[in-house]
């Protein structure tokens, strides 16, 4: 792609990458960013407000729009739903082409006031493998799902950046091991929602959920956890 076909923000986190090893997602790296890449200040301002960490997560947000590119191209059908997931984190990191980068976000977003975006960003990528791969849950598991694959992700993430095997064959093992962890998670779920006791205890639990993530809606009597919108008089 040349530079003209290129958007502002894709020039300047081109630029960026090879100031980040050294500098960090820094002012440092944003102004030498913004000179290498000729595109005018007052553009790379407007589409990065807060600089190199607006071009740090748009360099994440790459990276789940290669996975996903990939997902769509994997012929997953024979796989197990646990072996899907492992290939959808298996894609994800196997989209970086810079680990130093990655290792220089992770400080970057471990700072208090760029915790929450990091969060949001992990989160994101977490929920688009569950979409990608499907996943029609409107109740509690909704949230589960995606809160478990986040501390998945990110535990596999850190020991990736340390692993030095052949072909991160010590990670994929190690995403294999967590994944496993998942799985025992959903099959206790499953039989939660099995026992038509255990099952009623998380009515309020997951009516709570269901207004925090759509505000109106109402339980459904006949499936405890899952909501409906009331009608319109």
């Amino acid at each position: 792609m040349t530079d003209a076909a290129q958007s502002p923000k894709d020039r300047l986190l081109e630029a960026a990458l090879m100031h980040v090893p050294f500098d960090g997602w820094s002012d440092a790296t944003f102004r030498a960013a913004v000179a290498d890449s000729d595109v005018d200040r007052a553009v790379a301002d407007s589409v990065c407000p807060r600089g190199a960490v607006d071009l740090a997560l748009h360099y994440h947000h790459k990276g789940d729009a290669a996975m996903l590119a990939r997902l769509e191209d994997a012929d997953l059908e024979d796989m197990r739903f646990r072996d899907r997931i492992a290939a959808a984190v298996r894609f994800r990191l196997e989209a970086v082409e810079d680990k130093e980068a990655v290792r220089r976000g992770t400080t970057l977003f471990a700072l208090p006031m760029y915790a929450a975006d990091g969060a949001r960003a992990i989160w994101g990528t977490c929920d688009a493998i569950w979409t990608a791969l499907g996943d029609t849950s409107d109740d509690v598991n909704w949230y589960t799902k995606r809160a478990t694959l986040s501390g998945v992700y990110s535990s596999t993430v850190l020991y990736w950046l340390g692993d030095n095997s052949e072909g991160h064959a010590d990670t994929w093992a190690f995403l294999d091991r967590r994944i496993d962890n998942v799985m025992q998670i959903e099959k206790l779920k499953a039989q939660v929602n099995d026992n038509p006791l255990l099952s009623k205890l998380m009515t309020g639990p997951n009516w709570l959920l269901g207004q925090i993530k759509a505000p109106g809606r109402v339980p459904r009597g006949d499936l405890p956890g899952r909501w409906t919108t009331p009608p319109v008089d």
